[in-house]
């Protein structure tokens, strides 16, 4: 077995692992001591960070893992030193049918839509972003301004409009006062003229 086969195998990961948990748990237990002046906190720091220095060393040595997941899509895959047949072999692999010039056509022309639909959105963030907002605040302030003399005006004219009813009723008022006095003295200058008859 090489030692990339040794690397890769499951058995190697979980020691890595447990030597990754253990080496943090005994530089936390060391810091802690530190913390707490404890007996031996100078060695358990000590201890806790040569270990740390060594795990560091050894992941440098090692490298990292790959971040995709085949394995999930093809089981086994996980495993290095698993034999897994290529998948253009075997009788279950399906016919893939070849690609015709229309159909290459049309999925690119599918792409270029899309792209020059994308283009168009970045070249409208790109003319909002040249926008100068600079003088915004102050016509904020002249909006807000503006609207609270309208409201004012607003006020106004709800009491004009009640002022406006009271006087239509006191004029109603007076009407029907004039017409009473008409009343009266239509009464008195046909009083007076029967009396200017007899």
């Amino acid at each position: 077995m090489s030692f990339q086969s040794f690397v890769k195998s499951k058995p190697f990961k979980y020691f890595k692992n447990l030597i990754i948990g253990v080496g943090a748990s005994i530089v936390l237990l060391g810091a802690l001591f530190k913390l707490e002046s404890w007996e031996y906190a100078s060695e358990m720091l000590i201890v806790g960070l040569s270990v740390e220095a060594v795990i560091f060393l050894f992941l440098g040595i090692i490298g990292p893992e790959p971040d995709y997941y085949w394995h999930k899509l093809y089981p086994g895959l996980d495993d290095y030193n698993s034999r897994i047949q290529p998948l253009t072999s075997g009788p279950n692999v399906p016919e893939v049918a070849p690609l015709h010039g229309d159909v290459v056509e049309r999925q690119l022309g599918g792409m270029l839509t899309e792209l020059q639909s994308m283009s168009k959105s970045l070249a409208a963030l790109k003319a909002l972003q040249e926008v100068d907002f600079s003088g915004t605040q102050e016509q904020i302030k002249t909006m807000t301004n503006f609207y609270s003399k309208m409201n004012e005006a607003m006020a106004d004219m709800a009491r004009s409009a009640e002022d406006v009813r009271q006087y239509k009723d006191q004029l109603a008022a007076l009407n029907k006062n004039l017409m009473s006095l008409n009343t009266v003295y239509g009464n008195m200058l046909a009083a007076m003229a029967n009396i200017g008859r007899q």
